[in-house]
């Protein structure tokens, strides 16, 4: 062989192995982004012909496919769409768009995900009509109903989730809306429906669990507070605060007062302990700026504030700032001023307490099931950190108990089974209806519930409801049904 042909031979092979090498990248590691890409016309077109995966919950679809007479090929349907639109979502082609579960999967729901690469190859050497995979959610049917009933024509959000792992049981908003409405083929139908919902001043399609408008917390902050006195090891329930009947915000001549007014209780001084009992604002805006912004933030963001979870849906960031002067350090103590929460971050506060300190990340998918069953993927447990030692987690644990047994948070109580909670009734400026919030768990020496309600708008009461007389009762209700009493 002449120099010449060898040096030709080496660089066709060269050309060869790159030519191997980025198809590879782009068949395999690159597949799945390209079939995403709203711009690939191709990717679009053949999606019509796959009959998209089921969403399961308890063994039972909640959103198919079925045959239709159009060139699209296959229909979505939902089941009880607006018990479980905030989990769904809605799937489109006409429109080409997806929103929840539909859009956080929808790789694997179309099959058109990396790990749908060798069925797809299969299917195309034995002919069999393309499918996608099935999702398996860690959402409990019951659990979702209890919770959805529960919460009414409230405008508001439930949630519940299991603290050893993380998965979620229940999540609810309202009002909801229909998702077979907006996943219809007729276009103008859609955008007429959109419309009409986008123009609804109560905002149906908002998540209001993950995300939608935060409201400020309340007292269900305070749990954070108090775990931040706990871990900065100098303090424990039964240090004492001055117990004044009105306190001056520092740097200003605003004063704040206790919920019901006077003072927390009897007495020149007040434990934290019975500050959180009987939910009192003034010993924990002290508190607060005892223990300093960077303490309270740093603690709350153990707990999951200012970050979003991929649940697989993206949730809103919690708000806990990194900035405060005194004043708005001292409302931060109960909930107020510039702290906003999600349903879904409460929920995960009292979760980490159930759990020994530790916090897990939030799911709501367990598995991907290929259409001949096969288990494709299986969602696993994680870690997002521990956010308190195991002995001070018991010593909240106690305190949210005696909050439920004999404090603030009574309209909680299970007969027979200890509730370890707290509430909150957040104030949202002069003259508007306050926020009212519960969260909690259950049973405290074994939880297998944690929960967070809010209900918006005062549940129809303005400024006279309460989150006791209001969000507690449905969160027992959805802890009942976790706990089949």
């Amino acid at each position: 062989m002449t120099k010449e042909l060898r040096r030709l031979s080496i660089l066709m092979l060269l050309m060869f192995v790159a030519l191997f090498a980025s198809t590879s990248v782009i068949q395999v590691w690159q597949s799945d982004a390209l079939a995403q890409n709203d711009q690939n016309k191709r990717a679009l077109y053949d999606s019509y012909q796959v009959q998209r995966g089921t969403i399961i919950a308890s063994g039972t679809a909640i959103a198919s496919s079925v045959p239709s007479n159009d060139l699209y090929s296959w229909q979505r349907v939902y089941q009880d769409p607006t018990m479980w639109a905030p989990v769904t979502g809605f799937f489109n082609p006409v429109l080409g768009s997806r929103t929840g579960i539909e859009q956080a999967e929808n790789g694997a729901l179309s099959g058109s995900g990396g790990e749908q690469f060798i069925a797809r190859m299969e299917r195309i050497f034995t002919g069999q009509p393309p499918r996608g995979a099935n999702v398996e959610l860690s959402l409990n049917a019951a659990v979702q109903k209890a919770a959805f009933d529960a919460l009414g024509g409230l405008q508001g959000a439930v949630i519940a989730i299991e603290p050893k792992t993380g998965r979620i049981l229940a999540l609810v908003t309202s009002p909801s809306y229909d998702t077979n409405t907006l996943a219809a083929h007729d276009a103008t139908a859609v955008d007429a429906a959109a419309a009409q919902l986008d123009a609804d001043p109560t905002k149906p399609r908002s998540d209001r669990a993950l995300g939608g408008d935060l409201n400020p917390p309340g007292s269900t902050f305070k749990l954070v507070v108090a775990s931040a006195a706990l871990a900065s090891g100098n303090f424990t329930p039964q240090s004492t605060l001055p117990n004044l009947s009105s306190y001056t915000l520092p740097g200003t001549t605003t004063a704040i007062s206790n919920a019901g007014g006077g003072t927390c209780g009897g007495g020149d001084v007040v434990t934290i302990a019975d500050a959180l009992r009987l939910s009192c604002n003034i010993p924990m805006a002290e508190l607060a700026g005892q223990l300093g912004t960077d303490a309270v933030r740093a603690e709350a963001e153990k707990y999951g504030f200012n970050t979003s979870f991929a649940t697989p849906i993206d949730s809103t960031p919690s708000d806990y700032p990194r900035v405060l002067d005194p004043a708005r350090l001292a409302l931060s103590g109960f909930g107020q001023g510039d702290v906003r929460a999600t349903p879904l971050q409460m929920a995960m506060v009292s979760a980490g307490i159930a759990n020994k300190g530790v916090v897990m990340n939030p799911r709501m998918v367990d598995r991907i099931i290929a259409p001949d069953l096969s288990v494709q993927r299986t969602v696993d447990d994680t870690q997002f950190g521990r956010a308190l030692d195991e002995n001070l987690a018991a010593q909240m644990t106690a305190m949210m108990v005696a909050n439920v047994s004999n404090g603030a948070a009574a309209g909680a109580r299970i007969d027979g089974v200890d509730v370890a909670g707290k509430t909150g009734t957040a104030e949202n400026g002069a003259g508007r209806p306050y926020s009212l919030w519960f969260t909690g768990f259950a049973p405290a020496n074994d939880p297998q519930v944690a929960v967070a309600v809010v209900v918006e708008n005062g549940g129809g009461q303005n400024q006279s409801g309460s989150g006791d007389t209001i969000a507690s009762p449905i969160a027992k209700k959805v802890m009942e049904a976790v706990l089949g009493r």
